[in-house]
């Protein structure tokens, strides 16, 4: 590899050709300011506009500052980084920057954890001398079931777009404009409801101030609690669990099952359940769908829909529907686990309960803020009511947590409530990319050979390659499984099924990076991959270590089964249970 020799604050460096300023300076130890950068490295992605310019550094012979992140070493290149011009080019930067930003920090939904915030006190800027400069722009709100983008606090880092185009490959989002009118904004120049948004929420992810967050529903789920006429029951996502003590300051990876349970108890729920309760069911359902179409392929029908791909994650469903609806009879009609849980809530327990469905309040503690989107969908209520009525992300349930004055590493380990308490660890996986294609082969291969599965640990469907591929030996029957996570790489699944390429006979597909455990509303971890292992190791400790880990033993779902639904794809399981699909593309892009 051909090098080059530079000189960064007086210490010489030999780096790689074409190496970027700011990584020769890493090399060193040497820390550049910046804001707009971003680096996704096992997805080989950078975002380095250097369009901020936080990052600039003095470059001897050439007349202006260079900035670091997107300008290419030269050899015998003497760079400074640290003079009084480098120092007053950045607070000048930051001074024009806040000078056209909103002063509403105190009541901002990214305060505390806002990097323009945090930028603006690492260069020491206290009072803001251009303010007359820059004339702020009208208020400019764009509101959607899932995401809020408030365009005055855009600061063009474009972060979201290299999300949401180059990872995602969803294009709802592009800059438009210069000057302190430059934004970046949803396809078409409309709202995101009418864009192709997925509602993943990689875009919230990211971005560095509060031009984009999730639509917070504490303050309903609160008033919820408070209202004596209503039984309020919730539900976790496996995900969260592995998550949630991060905001408490717990190391990456730590399980927090049982103090989470108590902290829900002691904010007032009524119950507290478990949504790998509902994933148990999800691939009872799921899991009888893939043996059905499986039967009627190998029966020589040639009407079948294979490959089956799952239906688990609303923000991969929003893409098909929008990019892929000539698809939307291959994915399976099973609704997700949320929607699974909802469903049964307000009948079976509800009935069980004695309460009335418009007097039960259904809420889920989700990583996912396409989850607000989907218990918001026409197709996921009765009369009106939905069966999920709030949906927060674990972010949310942080400060839910912290307003009610709790330590959560201070709480005691509790379980969760009865009969939708009881899961097994096949639906604790489901957090992770591959986790519910091996909880479905876990119960599809018993189910299909009617022999034990001994070993049940299926390491081949595991790991955090963006799209992987399998071969599941079912006593004889070759099944061809492959996994994609990232949209981007489910579009490169499906243009094989379009293309009539795929040899698969099941795909399981999630939207977020590293699948749940890298959800839009999981705490943020920007891309840093080794959290998401630790994240994903967590989710399989917790499968470990449970005493059932096939959903087809899980005694509650079974009694289920006995008591209301019937069997697995029957007139009733298949009523509650089970959803269908739209082509959303005209229905969005002319919505005004």
């Amino acid at each position: 590899m051909d090098t080059i020799k530079i000189t960064i604050d007086n210490q010489q460096v030999e780096v790689p050709k074409k190496t970027t300023i700011l990584h020769a300076a890493k090399k060193l130890d040497i820390d550049i300011p910046v804001l707009c950068y971003m680096n996704l490295e096992d997805m080989n992605i950078e975002n380095k506009p250097g369009g901020c310019r936080i990052c600039v550094v003095e470059v001897e012979g050439r007349k202006n500052l260079a900035p670091s992140c997107s300008t290419e070493c030269q050899d015998g290149m003497v760079i400074k980084t640290n003079t009084p011009r480098v120092i007053n080019a950045r607070r000048t930067v930051m001074e024009f920057i806040l000078s056209d930003h909103p002063k509403d920090c105190l009541t901002c939904a990214k305060s505390g954890m806002c990097d323009l915030q945090d930028m603006a006190v690492k260069l020491g800027v206290r009072e803001i001398p251009n303010e007359e400069i820059a004339e702020m722009s009208s208020y400019r709100l764009d509101t959607s079931p899932a995401i809020i983008r408030e365009m005055d606090k855009c600061i063009m880092c474009r972060r979201c777009e290299t999300m949401c185009n180059d990872v995602q490959t969803v294009g709802a989002l592009s800059a438009i404009n210069r000057g302190f009118e430059s934004v970046v904004t949803p396809a078409f120049e409309m709202n995101l409801e009418a864009s192709p948004c997925t509602y993943c929420g990689q875009c919230v992810a990211v971005c560095p101030t509060g031009a984009l967050t999730e639509k917070d529903h504490t303050a309903d789920v609160i008033r919820a609690l408070s209202d004596p006429k209503k039984t309020v029951v919730v539900q976790t996502a496996p995900a969260v669990r592995a998550a949630l003590g991060e905001e408490f300051g717990m190391e990456h990876g730590t399980l927090v099952t049982g103090k989470m349970v108590s902290a829900l108890r002691r904010l007032g729920f009524d119950k507290v359940f478990d949504t790998d309760f509902a994933a148990d069911l999800t691939i009872m359902e799921e899991g009888a769908e893939l043996l059905d179409r499986l039967t009627k392929h190998l029966n020589g029908d040639k009407d079948v829909k294979l490959p089956i791909l799952t239906s688990c994650c609303p923000g991969w469903v929003n893409f098909f529907e929008y990019h892929f609806p000539d698809l939307k009879e291959i994915p399976s009609t099973a609704r997700s686990p949320q929607q699974m849980f909802g469903a049964i809530a307000k009948s079976y327990f509800a009935e069980k309960m004695n309460v009335k469905r418009e007097d039960m309040v259904v809420v889920s503690i989700m990583p996912c803020l396409a989850k607000k989107y989907e218990s918001q969908r026409d197709e996921f209520k009765v009369d009106d009511n939905p069966d999920v009525d709030f949906s927060i992300s674990t972010r949310e349930l942080a400060h839910l947590i912290k307003q009610a004055n709790m330590d959560l590493n201070k709480l005691p380990d509790e379980d969760f409530d009865n009969p939708m308490g009881e899961s097994t660890g096949a639906g604790v996986i489901f957090g992770t990319t591959g986790g519910v294609i091996e909880a479905a082969t876990r119960t599809a291969y018993e189910v299909h050979t009617g022999k034990k599965l001994e070993k049940v640990d299926f390491d081949q469907l595991r790991g955090m390659e963006g799209i992987r591929k399998a071969e599941v030996d079912f006593d004889g029957l070759k099944l061809n499984i492959g996994i994609a996570h990232g949209l981007g790489n489910a579009r490169k699944l499906l243009q094989e099924i379009e293309e009539g390429k795929s040899h698969y006979h099941a795909i399981e597909i999630m939207a977020c990076p590293g699948g749940c455990i890298g959800g839009g509303g999981q705490p943020l971890h920007h891309g840093n991959s080794e959290i998401l292992k630790k994240r994903a190791e967590a989710i399989y400790r917790e499968d470990a270590g449970k005493e059932i880990r096939k959903s087809h033993e899980n005694p509650m779902i079974k009694e289920l089964y006995e008591e209301y639904l019937g069997k697995p794809m029957g007139e009733k399981s298949h009523e509650l249970l089970h959803t269908h699909y739209f082509d959303t593309r005209q229905k969005r892009k002319f919505k005004v």
